[in-house]
């Protein structure tokens, strides 16, 4: 969509041979706020859109030369994105009907009534101003797509890239994030990269089993092998067998099956709970986890060598809060997901929206950042989220407690011994804000409130 076009204005080209109504459609479309330029025939009509493209087309149907359906149908050929009405003083069902065929968004007669005239205008830029929203959000959700992993910033592309490397291998892989920074996602993507894609991927939360039942369900059992072991049970590495198991929040793995999961790493066999026959059920083991391993080691909590064993290969998924631009790529690919079931649905977010979703932290990650657009969209009266649909913590732009990030110490505007000026203090706040925000300076604007060149300008710099 031009830079012109919004719901209810744009530029409008009134392709008309009759001077004085070509000029009357012109002040009409003017006083509502469009931006027009005129034609008198198909030829120039074409030269204008080439040269810059109208949002809207309003012709003629009887036009020197080519008529008004050579116009729609060249234009159309040509891919030209824009809406098109058609005009004309000689009507028939006929002609209507070859006119919205061939892709005209509506279709009025003379003599023309302008508020008839106003409304379409207003109808079709509309329904093309949300046409081209939707393609635009679907764009999104087609492009930087890793097996549902969404993501464009270069954490991402290292962590797309690094999962390519590792999945051609078949050692552990050991999976580090914060929580809800996906790394089940990541685990899916490594095993269907790899030569496994074909076997079953099979995940555990080592966190919401009973320690008492880890080895059964880890490595089955036999009948009778225990009081209520009626029948034998294979367990989830002969269940995944052929593919991948995945471990997730591995430390939370109790210290004596942590001895047991080594030696199955490092010979390939297990023995099912009161079994005598060994089982070798190439697997290959990812494991997950938000925990620091390496301090639990040092505390005695997990084992060494179980460390350096899954480490083989090591993977840190990076935090929401270090991944700049895709917070947009991902609000894109949530509002799409939750706002479809809606009537009407929200296809968006608005600008003091997003505003707010890209200076928050987001302490939870990208599960924090979907939870908050599925409240968002619940509470949405019309098809764009607004800032007020947002949970307050976001608009407060307090991150919760749970952050793993450091807290930077408070900032001082000034540590002069005298008070300095206001012209002064403006540029320590401005620096600041580019500091905090890595020098990024569209993000510095919009957090500031000023335009990129006001930026430029108060921080004596070119604007290139």
């Amino acid at each position: 969509m031009s830079p012109s076009a919004t719901i209810g204005a744009g530029r409008v080209l009134v392709v008309e041979d009759d001077h004085a109504l070509r000029e009357l459609l012109s002040d009409e479309l003017e006083d509502a706020g469009h931006a027009v330029v005129t034609a008198g025939d198909v030829q120039e009509a074409l030269a204008l859109q080439h040269a810059q493209p109208c949002d809207l087309v309003i012709s003629d149907l009887r036009l020197p030369g080519q008529d008004g359906l050579a116009l729609l149908a060249a234009l159309r050929a040509s891919g030209a994105d824009c809406g098109f009405i058609m005009v004309t003083g000689f009507g028939t069902v006929e002609q209507a009907v070859e006119a919205l065929r061939q892709g005209a968004d509506d279709f009025l007669t003379k003599p023309l009534k302008l508020d008839h005239l106003r409304l379409s205008v207003a109808r079709v830029l509309e329904h093309r101003s949300l046409r081209s929203e939707v393609t635009r959000y679907r764009q999104l959700l087609a492009e930087d797509d890793f097996h549902g992993m969404l993501g464009r910033s270069e954490p991402m592309r290292r962590l797309f890239d690094t999962v390519q490397r590792v999945a051609s291998a078949n050692g552990p892989v050991l999976i580090m994030g914060e929580s809800g920074t996906g790394k089940e996602l990541v685990a899916k993507a490594i095993h269907a990269e790899s030569a496994r894609a074909d076997g079953p991927f099979v995940a555990i939360n080592c966190a919401g089993i009973p320690a008492e039942l880890m080895e059964s369900e880890l490595f089955g059992h036999v009948s009778g092998a225990f009081t209520g072991a009626r029948q034998a049970r294979e367990g989830l590495f002969m269940a995944a067998r052929g593919g991948t198991l995945l471990l997730d929040e591995i430390g939370e793995l109790p210290i004596d099956m942590q001895a047991k999961l080594l030696r199955v790493l490092e010979d390939g066999t297990l023995r099912p709970v009161g079994g005598n026959r060994e089982l070798r059920p190439d697997v290959r083991v990812l494991a997950a986890t938000h925990r620091d391993l390496e301090a639990q080691v040092r505390e005695g909590g997990f084992r060494e060598d179980l460390f350096f064993r899954l480490e083989t290969f090591q993977i840190t998924v990076p935090p929401l809060r270090e991944r700049g631009e895709d917070v947009d790529l991902l609000a894109a690919r949530l509002v799409a997901r939750f706002g479809a079931g809606r009537q009407p649905p929200v296809t968006g977010i608005d600008a003091a929206a997003l505003q707010i979703l890209q200076r928050y932290r987001f302490p939870g990650n990208v599960r924090e950042l979907s939870n908050a657009l599925e409240r968002a969209v619940a509470f949405c009266q019309g098809d764009e989220i607004a800032a007020e649909d947002l949970p307050e913590r976001l608009r407060r732009r307090e991150p919760a407690a749970a952050s793993h990030a450091p807290v930077p110490p408070a900032v001082s505007l000034w540590d002069d011994a005298r008070l300095p000026t206001l012209e002064q203090v403006e540029q320590r706040y401005i620096r600041h804000v580019l500091d905090s925000l890595g020098g990024n300076k569209r993000r510095a604007a919009q957090v500031l409130g000023i335009g990129r060149r006001t930026l430029y300008r108060r921080l004596g710099l070119d604007e290139g």
